[in-house]
């Protein structure tokens, strides 16, 4: 049972034609019948104390974080950088993923779609060119460590590849499950409100990088962004901020450089 997040059924991978049947060691048989924020678990289950809620989130997470390290041995061996992007729903974080593949040209690269349902982003990740692989997770409202790499299983991988990892839209679970990433970016929509890094603390005190997207709104929206970014840097001091418009193309050559620069970074490493 995932305490940290109360989500539901397991997760299908219809980009490669079965059903994964979840089995990094919890089946999701969660109920929507609970109330958060009760004791230390943060949840309340019917019948379980809360000893034993932070028993079995403890015991989820750490099965989680082994399949995790499992992904980043392999990305390590091949060189490749893994990119995590978390974020509400409707962030912008496919666009922004569209033409960032697009802008990056003959950098190899892949992607790992997540949504509760439908295929629609990883065919507009496809249309790029780009290979993908879509993870369908029914009710659970993130993606772990081992359909992470389930799905890195059924796709070709080149050294120095970037790797892009579309979490489902949600701004609670994704902060507590390592994927194996290199870095964790938050995809921030200006319209979503200055206060959200306040609302949401874990999520972007987990982050490498948080991007202000939609920025070409900002005059329309009454938006305070030297407060977005004040509020990020309230509860994570050390993050890396970006404003970017994916659609008018403004900010995405500092985030290419970004990227670019984290690459060399992690080659770097390896090499020494």
């Amino acid at each position: 049972m995932c305490t940290v997040c109360g989500c539901g059924d397991a997760p299908k991978f219809d980009a490669h034609g079965h059903d994964h049947d979840h089995g990094h060691g919890h089946s999701h048989p969660h109920s929507h019948d609970h109330h958060y924020g009760l004791g230390a678990a943060g949840v309340s289950v019917a019948g379980m104390t809360q000893a034993r809620l932070i028993e079995v989130e403890t015991d989820i997470l750490a099965k989680n974080n082994a399949y995790a390290d499992g992904n980043r041995r392999v990305l390590r061996a091949l060189g490749a950088y893994a990119v995590n992007l978390v974020s509400s729903p409707g962030s912008g974080k496919t666009t922004l993923l569209c033409k960032t593949i697009e802008a990056l040209g003959a950098a190899p690269l892949a992607v790992i779609e997540g949504d509760q349902q439908t295929s629609n982003d990883a065919d507009r990740i496809r249309a790029t060119g780009a290979q993908a692989v879509q993870i369908n997770t029914g009710k659970g409202c993130h993606l772990d460590g081992h359909m992470v790499g389930h799905a890195m299983d059924q796709l070709v991988l080149k050294p120095g590849s970037f790797l892009f990892i579309e979490n489902v839209g949600n701004l609670v679970c994704p902060a507590a499950f390592d994927l194996g990433e290199d870095a964790k970016v938050a995809v921030l929509s200006v319209t979503e409100g200055e206060d959200k890094p306040l609302k949401y603390p874990d999520m972007f005190t987990a982050a490498r990088l948080a991007i202000l997207n939609k920025i070409d709104l900002a005059p329309h929206c009454d938006v305070d962004l030297a407060l977005y970014e004040a509020n990020l840097r309230r509860v994570n001091p050390s993050i890396d901020i970006l404003r970017v418009s994916a659609r008018t193309g403004e900010g995405m050559a500092g985030w290419l450089g970004w990227l670019r620069a984290r690459m060399v970074e992690k080659t770097l490493r390896k090499a020494g």
